[in-house]
């Protein structure tokens, strides 16, 4: 009786399904379908192809953007110093990648908010306004981006990649190309970064360096020192508010 009635439920399922297929067939049929034609022609305006232009240049903008994120702003030290004191906790996925990508965004939203209020008042508005040209806006926003990279660059990286590009020797900030300054940047902020790990890694390598001499004078030679540390490396972590001191000396390192 029960297989009967599963076998006529099925079948009446099947029968709505083809049903549903058919009427959406028949009124998709009604409904005229855009033609979209790609080709080349012949621009007689310029300001066709400027447009044209234009476009092409958003989209490539576009499809570096989160290049752009990472090698201009502080985004690159913040991740780096999360991953190390992931790694240095010994919790292996915990916090998860996602939480970390998304604590280093909003922190790095966080730090680079004045520079982007200044380009959005220096430069986009103006030329939402209509008050500026496109390069003109562009050079007006190159100047707050430059300001932030270059009080993080150190000296001695900048003039590296100065040597290397044969530019003259700039007299001023602005003479400096972002093509010079982003390489040189990028190589002060991994020094940073690993400093600031190399310091994070200090507590919890002396943690499991006790714990591994207390296991070898106890004979519990088999045991592994990590997992006997997790727990007083939480408990440290915890004791004395790590997120604290670490996303703290984080925002004081861009000051």
């Amino acid at each position: 009786m029960m297989f009967g009635l599963k076998k006529i439920i099925l079948c009446g399922c099947v029968v709505l399904s083809l049903f549903f297929v058919t009427s959406f067939v028949s009124e998709s049929e009604a409904i005229p379908l855009p033609n979209i034609t790609l080709g080349f022609e012949n621009a007689d305006d310029p300001e066709k192809v400027s447009s044209a232009l234009q476009i092409l240049v958003l989209l490539t903008i576009l499809t570096l953007a989160p290049a752009i994120l990472i090698m201009t702003t502080s985004f690159a030290r913040i991740i780096i110093v999360l991953s190390f004191l992931r790694q240095a906790m010994g919790t292996q996925q915990t916090p998860p990648t996602q939480i970390l990508i998304g604590l280093a965004l909003f922190l790095t939203m966080f730090v680079m908010g004045p520079v982007w209020s200044e380009i959005n008042e220096s430069a986009l508005k103006p030329y939402m306004e209509e008050e500026l040209g496109q390069f003109e806006a562009l050079k007006l926003a190159e100047i707050p981006i430059k300001r932030f990279m270059l009080n993080q660059t150190r000296e001695k990286d900048l003039l590296l990649f100065i040597h290397m590009s044969e530019e003259k020797n700039p007299n001023t900030e602005e003479d400096i190309s972002i093509q010079t300054i982003v390489p040189a940047f990028i190589i002060s902020e991994l020094k940073t970064a690993f400093q600031i790990g190399f310091l994070i890694y200090i507590p919890f390598l002396i943690l499991d360096m006790v714990v591994a001499s207390i296991l070898l004078s106890m004979g519990m030679m088999m045991l592994p020192p990590v997992l006997i540390s997790l727990p007083f490396k939480l408990m440290l972590f915890v004791m004395v508010d790590g997120w604290y001191l670490t996303v703290g000396s984080l925002m004081k390192s861009f000051s």
